[in-house]
């Protein structure tokens, strides 16, 4: 999916051939294949593919589950998807040519295994058709928001794109790491935007910036307060920065546009709304459930404050 109004693409973890028909839609008939395209994958779980389809290795209580698997670093998700494809090929040679494997359904299947990749052998093939790609790890959690290496890493990769450099997010099923990845990209491109307002401006004499204003965004006030995301520290946030309301406005717009239709977008996951949604589920929870919807929203709490510091930072 694309959101609208930038050039940024959520999706979960493609087939082989799915990576080749994303790349091509993205291009479409005016993008070179061999322009710079930067796919940013979020996922923590390390992934090989089996004739074509993605594996990822995950904790037997976590198949098909909300997961988070703790410090999981570029690094050592590369080191983790070298062993995962060693022991998955040990199993192969024990089990007669076949794996078993378990879907996110929690159903057992054999696979005949005909064909073993790693994500990284999958990328470089790719690179024949799209040498212009660039495959960026960062692991991130699901809930919580992004470190701040995490950050760091994304606006590396974007720093010397131009605003028309496709940017495409994935994570396991494209929903809310992808999100997340989505939006603080996204917010990566208004800087540009507002970067080349500001390079009209010096450039051309009595060039007025509210002529170039094109957004005229205004959250909806009719909505709860919950959902308008106005939580107690965040308040505490907008006192703090400098010009905070704005920045709060404008990551409210891109967190919008990356929702579903009903708030402008074509994704799956209102991250701010998410969060209202959740609290008023907590109260009919049994204990359990209580105390994990608790971290989640704390978590999407903590990740909607930093998007907002984010983009008064950009």
């Amino acid at each position: 999916r694309r959101v609208p109004g930038y050039k940024g693409y959520c999706c979960g973890q493609p087939t082989i051939s799915g990576f080749e028909a994303c790349l091509t839609k993205v291009c479409g008939e005016t993008y070179p294949k061999d322009g710079k395209i930067i796919w940013l994958n979020l996922r923590q779980e390390p992934n090989v593919y089996i004739n074509g389809e993605p594996v990822c290795a995950r904790p037997p209580s976590k198949i098909g589950e909300y997961a988070e698997l703790g410090n999981v670093t570029r690094a050592s998700v590369k080191a983790d998807e070298v062993e995962f494809m060693d022991v998955c090929k040990k199993r192969v040679e024990e089990n007669g040519g076949k794996l078993k494997v378990v879907d996110i359904n929690k159903v057992e299947k054999e696979m005949e295994v005909k064909k073993i990749d790693t994500l990284s052998s999958v990328i470089e093939n790719l690179k024949e058709k799209f040498p212009g790609l660039i495959h960026m790890r960062i692991p991130v959690c699901n809930s919580a928001s992004p470190l701040e290496t995490d950050f760091d890493i994304l606006c590396n990769n974007l720093v010397g794109s131009s605003i028309n450099t496709p940017i495409i997010v994935n994570d396991q099923v494209g929903l809310s790491r992808a999100t997340s990845g989505c939006v603080a990209s996204c917010l990566f491109k208004e800087f540009q935007i507002s970067a080349s307002f500001d390079g009209l401006l010096t450039t051309v004499p009595g060039m007025n910036l509210d002529l170039l204003k094109m957004d005229r965004y205004q959250m909806d006030m009719s909505k709860d307060a919950l959902f308008r995301g106005e939580f107690e520290c965040v308040k505490e946030l907008l006192a703090t920065l400098k010009d905070g309301e704005r920045a709060k406005n404008t990551c409210d717009k891109i967190i919008d546009k990356n929702g579903p239709k009903k708030s402008g977008g074509t994704g799956i996951k209102q991250l701010r709304e998410n969060i209202a949604e959740s609290k008023l589920s907590y109260e009919i929870m049994d204990d359990a459930a209580q105390a994990f919807l608790k971290t989640k929203i704390m978590d999407n709490i903590h990740k909607d404050f930093y998007m907002i510091a984010f983009t008064a930072y950009i």
